[in-house]
């Protein structure tokens, strides 16, 4: 009788748990289909984006010195090379200041930082951070970089800021790559004797290059098209020279904003093709980044 009541019960449980996945896999597939709907709709938004812009500047992408001429104060004349030339240098000074001390910042964190409360509060202050709007960061360049350490309004200024705009969303990328390394990756390394700096440079980073140049394409992404911070430190919107590190400077996306503001109907296609530009040089770092990623990967 017993039995008989305990393969009954069973039997009961067994088919509620199966109505129980069938309402969960039709709920599964509702959601399925708004999240397609959501990107989907998200895909076409940014299409037409793009479409609009190619058909208002290809043309004035595509004409005779655009990429290579100075600006000009005609609509038609002149072109984007100090712009170039600044967003290509501020780029690479990011790339060059943010990743050591990023990657370092994360690793001290994962591998030697004790857990203490003043970890904590680091850890905590660092995912603040990296939600901070970029125009704060701009007063925080304009006041240290610019008036404090004596720079000016020069390209210097301006990278330092973007960097610091950077750092914070390395940080976080970097530590979540290196939290993903297997613990019996270290173990096996420790057990041959192996120091822990040599565990880390050999086995851990390597492993998590690929997740640490992810973060690396979006900060930078990020820093390039970013033009409220550079507004705040000096950047100009008119400039007839290439600019060195310690010398006024102009970028893509400053170069955008002065074209924008102008009345004549002209320099909106020559913000269209300038914005063209700007998406060339983001898709060709990040070509460079992934390309670099997939190597590690492989590896």
């Amino acid at each position: 009788m017993t039995t008989s009541y305990q393969e009954d019960d069973s039997f009961a449980s067994g088919a509620e748990f199966t109505d129980n996945v069938d309402q969960r896999e039709s709920l599964g597939k509702v959601f399925e289909v708004i999240f397609f709907l959501g990107l989907m709709i998200g895909i076409f938004v940014l299409a037409l984006l793009l479409f609009d812009i190619l058909g208002d500047g290809l043309g004035r992408f595509l004409s005779p010195g655009f990429l290579t001429d100075t600006p000009s104060r005609f609509p038609d004349q002149g072109g984007i090379r100090p712009a170039i030339v600044s967003s290509i240098l501020l780029g690479l000074v990011v790339i060059f200041v943010t990743v050591p001390i990023g990657v370092g910042a994360a690793l001290y964190l994962e591998e030697y930082a004790p857990k203490a409360w003043w970890t904590a509060i680091i850890e905590i202050n660092i995912s603040n951070l990296a939600g901070v709007p970029s125009i704060v960061y701009g007063l925080l360049g304009l006041g240290v970089f610019n008036y404090l350490l004596g720079f000016g309004p020069a390209l210097i200024s301006g990278a330092l800021t973007l960097s610091l705009l950077s750092l914070p969303v390395i940080i976080v990328t970097s530590r979540e790559a290196i939290r993903a390394v297997p613990d019996s990756l270290r173990n096996a390394s420790y057990g041959l004797g192996v120091t822990k700096w040599k565990t880390i440079s050999s086995h851990v980073l390597p492993y998590a290059v690929p997740g640490i140049l992810t973060g690396v394409i979006i900060s930078v992404s990020r820093a390039i098209g970013d033009a409220a911070s550079l507004i705040v430190v000096g950047a100009v919107g008119f400039l007839t020279f290439d600019p060195g590190l310690f010398q006024r400077f102009m970028a893509l996306p400053i170069q955008i904003y002065s074209y924008i503001t102008r009345p004549e109907p002209g320099f909106a296609s020559a913000a269209a093709a300038t914005i063209i530009a700007l998406l060339l040089l983001i898709l060709a770092l990040n070509g460079v980044a992934i390309y670099i990623r997939q190597r590690f990967s492989i590896r």
